[in-house]
């Protein structure tokens, strides 16, 4: 995305994209032979970058701009999409997206976080930081698709829940803390989506879940790298030590058992291929969904409480 700077990891990668594009355009044979290696080059450059991410480079490659974001998502896994706004106390808020759908024909209702794709629009979109207003409007949501039956799919992006003083005003705690409370108990399957930055309470607002699936490159964790070294170290510098730290990638917490399976992204990431990467979030989700579904209404509730209880792990010495 024009002025949007890459992470310089990728720079290689970029690079060699542009060069194929440019070979590709030109008609005659030798930019044909030129194309075909740069694609065999950058294949390899792909692997060998992707293969090594530190945790830093996975945090820069959930926040990359032309990941798929929710919208994209509900665009290209749902049909029948009707979008409801407002949460019928103060306002509407921008970036929390809540409607109604159908997956594979069946009725759903789909909440997720949505960042802008440009300046007006990441204003527009508060850059999918939501305000108290945008949780409770996930809730009127929440609580129809419980009314209804329908399940719920819930896309989780987001840096985190808005720090601002008009939020804490209207109650964002508050909101975040209800939402929690509900999710636990409804009574209709739900699955999460962590599809690019899962950003502490922000996340959690709409986070809880019979299943949680994490794109392969997505993060999930309690305070961003650069608030977590700002904090222990007081120092930006250690922002990627703060990373490792934190055990925020994907691998991180599958082995943790806070995300029950990892959807496979396309090579170099979402950003690459984003209509390949939804496919995948579709396959996953399918399947999440056809097994919940099995699952009694009123045992739901239970197993989910057990799930968030058996996190965590301890050793005594």
């Amino acid at each position: 995305m024009a002025g949007t700077p890459t992470p310089p990891f990728l720079a290689p990668i970029e690079e060699l994209r542009r060069q194929l594009q440019a070979a590709e355009e030109r008609p005659d044979s030798a930019s044909r032979a030129q194309a075909a290696r740069l694609r065999r080059e950058l294949e390899r450059e792909l692997r060998a970058v992707m293969s090594n991410l530190t945790p830093w480079q996975q945090c820069q490659l959930a926040r990359h701009p032309e990941r798929p974001y929710a919208l994209d998502f509900i665009k290209g896994l749902f049909t029948d999409w009707v979008e409801l706004h407002g949460d019928r106390g103060f306002g509407d808020d921008p970036a929390m997206v809540a409607g109604l759908a159908r997956f594979d024909g069946e009725p759903v209702a789909v909440i997720g976080h949505q960042k802008g794709r440009d300046t007006r629009d990441r204003l527009y979109r508060n850059f999918g930081q939501p305000r108290p207003e945008g949780y409770r409007k996930a809730l009127r949501i929440l609580q129809l698709a419980e009314k209804f039956g329908r399940p719920v799919v819930s896309f989780v992006d987001t840096p985190g829940a808005f720090p601002g003083i008009d939020a804490e005003e209207r109650g964002q705690a508050e909101a975040i803390a209800h939402n929690l409370r509900v999710m636990a108990a409804l009574e209709v399957p739900i699955v999460v989506v962590v599809t690019g930055e899962g950003g502490s309470g922000g996340a959690l607002g709409i986070g809880v879940g019979d299943r949680v699936l994490m794109m392969q490159h997505a993060t999930y964790s309690v305070i961003s790298p650069e608030g977590c070294a700002a904090i222990l170290w007081k120092d930006q510098t250690q922002v990627p030590r703060a990373a490792e730290a934190l055990r925020l990638t994907a691998n991180h917490l599958k082995a943790l058992g806070v995300a029950d399976e990892i959807v496979p992204e396309p090579p170099g990431g979402a950003h690459l291929d984003p209509a390949q990467a939804i496919r995948s979030v579709g396959v996953v989700l399918r399947k999440a969904l056809g097994e919940l579904r099995k699952v009694r209404r009123d045992e739901l509730p239970r197993r989910r409480q057990a799930k968030l209880r058996a996190l965590g792990k301890y050793s005594e010495r």
